[in-house]
């Protein structure tokens, strides 16, 4: 198995393209397999969606909308809202599995793959790729 990790900051950024980063570990693979993207943090998470047209900003309220940054939540630790973030694993989950024939990710058209990160507290994340051959 192939692994590799990397970091990213994703300061003023709630959802961050890695799209390109993943496209070059699979390539250099130069064959067919499973590639599994794992973010290993409890507030955030890893997805498949449309960028560059509004998408983005339309996620971000979404999150705001479905997860406000308020004092509802009993996980109480960090700043005010701090707990919808440990809540966002549910929704959008830490992990992906893709195939990969000849050393391409296959996607669809328009699919980009996403980190979405709404921890205002935590801009440095790590992504670990793992290409399995078959």
């Amino acid at each position: 198995m192939n692994v590799e990790e990397f970091s990213l900051d994703t300061h003023g950024r709630r959802v961050v393209d890695i799209t390109d980063r993943v496209a070059a570990f699979a390539s250099s693979s130069g064959g067919d397999g499973l590639l599994h993207v794992f973010a290993p943090h409890a507030t955030a998470g890893l997805a498949l969606m449309e960028t560059g047209s509004g998408s983005e900003e339309d996620l971000e309220e979404l999150l705001q909308r479905l997860l406000p940054r308020d004092d509802r939540y009993a996980h109480r630790h960090g700043s005010v809202g701090h707990g919808g973030d440990h809540l966002l694993p549910i929704l959008v989950s830490p992990s992906l599995v893709l195939s990969v024939q000849s050393g391409r990710v296959s996607l669809g058209t328009w699919q980009r793959i996403v980190l979405v990160d709404p921890n205002h507290e935590n801009d440095t994340r790590r992504v670990r790729l793992s290409f399995l051959s078959g």
